[in-house]
């Protein structure tokens, strides 16, 4: 078994978007030092100034270095059959992949992460990154945060893990590993193989053709590779494996995105195997509905029963939901009668203790009440009857997926280019696909919704 320690340095610590600046490779048999390899990269754009005081790599040292696509093939012939090594692999082999996907290659390597095995082999350091393992070892760095400088230092470190431990060592890489030791007997490596690894939904499909799961995942291919994994003696497991034939998918750049379309996916083909997974744990609901004098009338009710409305919030008991709409009604001095808190064709309670304004007997217009009756709906999502987009990441560095809500409803999505700027409801419809807005679409929306680092562009 070889090794390929590999370290980076970057412009920036974001894969997607910065470029890798200076590569070194180290290969190893677990024993000594076979091969290296080290270049500056030409990131082909500017280099930050922080980044040059951090590594001193300028941008007239990268000006006439090689660009990635030149080295490319250097570095996938001396890292085949190699586990790719490094401190943090996340973050070095991430850089690496999101280069060769560029170029349309998929660089696929096993992996091994020194900090994560320096915390099982040498329990109870104060620190495990590269500098306080270089103290704890003794090691000398002269060219720290120089691709070859850091190299060396996690080769070392590596060497000492090795001697430490081979036998968890050699367990982790097979744990770290992507497997499909199962795959179902329909299913060839060379189909599995050719899986991505990147956002979006996959489907299994029967032997007829007829999609039996849909599902979503940030990396398809591990995704995928976890269904197949399960326990073989699982008597659930071993029909689903025995039906899927084949297996495709789509790409979609943005998570959000990938759950939006599953669940219009899983709607509109009704899978056999994802029933038991979308039973929902939210039975109840509160609705609203205007009546015939034209006030607002919040109630309670079963979500199923309201198969064609969206609630304004979704919730697991009765009691929960009567809870919420009671201080609603607190709140905003709202009636209880026409909340249906109160069965009495009299007035509701609160009229006589001067907390509603008689709107259940007529004596507050259905417009002064209503104000009120909107302000509360609005405090159940602070987005309701507001239009927006949800600005995400596209399919690849040069695009960007685009949800669209319109007065609080879901109306679809799309991608357009990374310049593009959108000004206008108007605009913004001539870029996406419309789907339905349902109860389902508007949980997915106002969960991701409290994520406060999504990019929202609003519309007046």
């Amino acid at each position: 078994m070889k090794f390929a320690i590999v370290d980076v340095e970057t412009t920036g610590s974001k894969y997607t978007e910065d470029r890798i600046i200076d590569i070194a490779i180290i290969i190893h048999n677990g024993r000594s030092i076979e091969q290296t390899f080290e270049s500056l990269v030409n990131p082909e754009r500017h280099i930050p100034e922080f980044i040059t005081q951090l590594t001193g790599i300028s941008n007239e040292m990268v000006a006439s270095a090689p660009k990635f696509y030149e080295i490319a093939k250097q570095i996938v012939t001396l890292t085949r059959s190699c586990v790719f090594v490094a401190h943090n692999v996340h973050f070095d082999y991430g850089f690496v992949k999101q280069e060769f996907k560029r170029l349309g290659y998929q660089f696929v390597r096993k992996t091994l992460c020194t900090v994560r095995l320096s915390r099982q082999l040498f329990k109870g350091l104060p620190s495990y990154n590269l500098d306080s393992l270089s103290k704890y070892f003794q090691i000398q760095n002269h060219s720290r945060h120089r691709a070859m400088g850091d190299a060396q230092v996690a080769a070392y470190i590596f060497e000492q893990l090795w001697a430490k431990n081979t036998t968890i060592l050699q367990k982790n890489i097979l744990d770290n590993e992507i497997k499909a030791p199962n795959l179902p007997p329909k299913i060839s490596q060379e189909q599995f193989e050719k899986l991505p690894e990147e956002t979006g939904i996959y489907y299994f499909y029967n032997e007829q053709g007829n999609i039996i799961y849909i599902g979503k995942s940030k990396n398809i291919k591990k995704r995928v590779a976890s269904h197949f994994a399960t326990n073989l003696q699982d008597k659930k497991s071993i029909p689903f494996k025995n039906q899927v034939a084949d297996i495709s998918y789509e790409l979609t750049g943005s998570e959000l995105v990938a759950l939006l379309l599953e669940s219009d996916e899983i709607k509109k083909h009704t899978p056999l195997f994802n029933k038991q997974q979308r039973k929902s744990k939210f039975q109840y609901g509160i609705f609203r509905k205007k009546n015939r004098e034209g006030y607002i009338e919040l109630f309670i009710d079963k979500i199923n029963h309201q198969p064609t409305k969206t609630p304004l919030i979704m919730l697991d008991r009765y009691e929960t939901a009567k809870r919420v709409l009671e201080k609603k009604v607190s709140d905003f001095q709202l009636c209880q009668s026409l909340c249906s808190l109160y069965t009495s064709k009299q007035a509701c309670f609160n009229y006589h203790v001067k907390l509603c304004a008689g709107a259940c007997l007529g004596k507050e217009s259905p417009e002064s009440y209503n104000k009120r009756a909107l302000q509360a709906i609005d405090s159940f999502n602070k987005y309701a009857r507001k239009s927006f987009l949800i600005v995400e990441q596209g399919r690849n560095e040069q695009e960007k997926a685009i949800i669209l809500v319109e007065k609080g409803q879901y109306k679809g999505w799309g991608y357009i280019d990374k310049w593009v700027s959108i000004q206008n409801l108007e605009e913004a419809y001539s870029y996406i696909k419309r789907y339905a807005d349902n109860r389902d679409t508007q949980k997915i929306i106002r969960t991701w919704l409290k994520n406060k680092k999504i990019k929202i562009v609003y519309f007046e």
